[in-house]
């Protein structure tokens, strides 16, 4: 099955909607699917629930959306390099779901595995806890937490086959395996796509039943966040 669509726009084009609930690879700028998101923001679609874990910078990547005020929630674990991020959630604009980070990746990964809900004891004792379940194992507490899944997620990926067969290349890894697995629907931008049957098995990091569509960006902008020069 060729998954391969034409651009961003129109992979979005018939599913993107208001109000839906939406996983975005990535961290920081790194390993972001910035096609996807700039035509997310064309889009005008809006009171988006967003999970990732931040939203990049200002007026760039999920920035954008912000800038937009198509976000209307974001399940996040870190928001210091978004100033428009910081104000808006300080002035009670946007609402903010902190999930610690090694947590949120496992609501994503047990939501896309289909497991509902799991344990863990990071966050026990402190505010992330409050309201939710306690049990005890083996003399130790555990918080128990609930999955994530997301009716689109948007990934960003090195190489494809036409089949949706994902490689990713080093850190921009990060969240996007787990982004993949979450999405009801999930559309993966990439550098670079293949025939069917090029791809090494063993290389492989997301099988394409985790993938629906496929866009090329064969040139994107692949910003750094911050960048530090020596004196000499």
């Amino acid at each position: 099955m060729n998954k391969v669509f034409s651009s961003a726009q129109a992979a979005l084009a018939d599913i993107a909607q208001d109000g839906q609930v939406l996983a975005v690879g990535g961290f920081g700028l790194c390993g972001i699917p910035e096609a996807l998101i700039a035509a997310l923001r064309d889009s005008g679609k809006k009171n988006l629930t967003v999970i990732s874990n931040n939203a990049g910078v200002d007026g760039f990547g999920l920035g954008q959306l912000l800038t937009t005020r198509q976000i209307k929630k974001m399940i996040s674990s870190y928001v210091g390099e978004n100033k428009e991020f910081e104000r808006q959630y300080l002035a009670g604009e946007l609402e903010l779901e902190f999930t610690p980070q090694g947590t949120l990746a496992e609501k994503l990964r047990a939501g896309g595995a289909g497991i509902p809900a799991f344990f863990t004891k990071t966050g026990y004792g402190t505010i992330v806890a409050d309201g939710k379940e306690i049990r005890e194992f083996n003399g130790e507490m555990y918080v128990m937490e609930r999955s994530l899944t997301a009716d689109i997620a948007l990934v960003k990926a090195w190489k494809a086959d036409k089949a949706g067969n994902l490689v990713y290349r080093k850190t921009a890894r990060n969240f996007n395996p787990v982004c993949a697995m979450a999405g009801r629907i999930t559309i993966a931008e990439v550098e670079e796509i293949v025939e069917v049957g090029e791809l090494d098995p063993d290389q492989i990091h997301t099988p394409s039943i985790f993938v629906q569509r496929v866009v090329l960006n064969a040139t994107p902008e692949k910003r750094i966040e911050q960048r530090t020069l020596s004196a000499a």
